[in-house]
Order: structure tokens, then C-alpha cells, then sequence
């Protein structure tokens, strides 16, 4: 069975609709998650980098970039 074109631009404007709430729903749990989900990444890059006095991962990456200097320039 052949589709016309009102049918065929239906179901794009279908996909187009579907696509725009997905991203909705992914904007929401960032804004709603971001800060546990990033405070669980720099907790285990310190651990993983063996630095436990708190900072952030970039601090132990930059340890580890550095060669053993904490200082992360941006």
C-alpha cells in the first residue's frame, strides 16, 4: 500500500514531535540529576587518583596530568 503525501508528512511531523519531548524529558533529568551525577564522578576520579582530601576531579586529574602538581589551569 502506497502512502500520499499528506501521510508521509504526518508521520515525519509525528517523528519531529516525539524527538522534541525526548529531549524535554533529557534537559529535565540533567537539570534534575547533573549535580548528584557530577558530585559521584569527582568523588570517584579522587578515589581513583588516590586523593581523599575533597577536591574536585579536575584538581585529580590535573594531579595526575601534572605529574604530581594539583594546580589546573583553564
Amino acid at each position: 500500500m502506497r502512502l500520499n503525501k499528506k501521510q508521509s508528512g504526518q508521520g515525519m511531523t509525528e517523528y519531529i514531535l516525539i524527538v522534541a519531548l525526548i529531549a524535554v524529558a533529557v534537559i529535565a533529568a540533567v537539570r534534575i540529576f547533573g549535580t548528584s551525577v557530577s558530585t559521584g564522578f569527582n568523588s570517584a576520579a579522587a578515589q581513583v587518583t588516590g586523593n581523599t582530601s575533597g577536591s574536585t576531579a579536575a584538581g585529580a586529574i590535573g594531579s595526575v596530568v601534572n605529574g604530581g602538581s594539583a594546580a589546573v589551569t583553564h
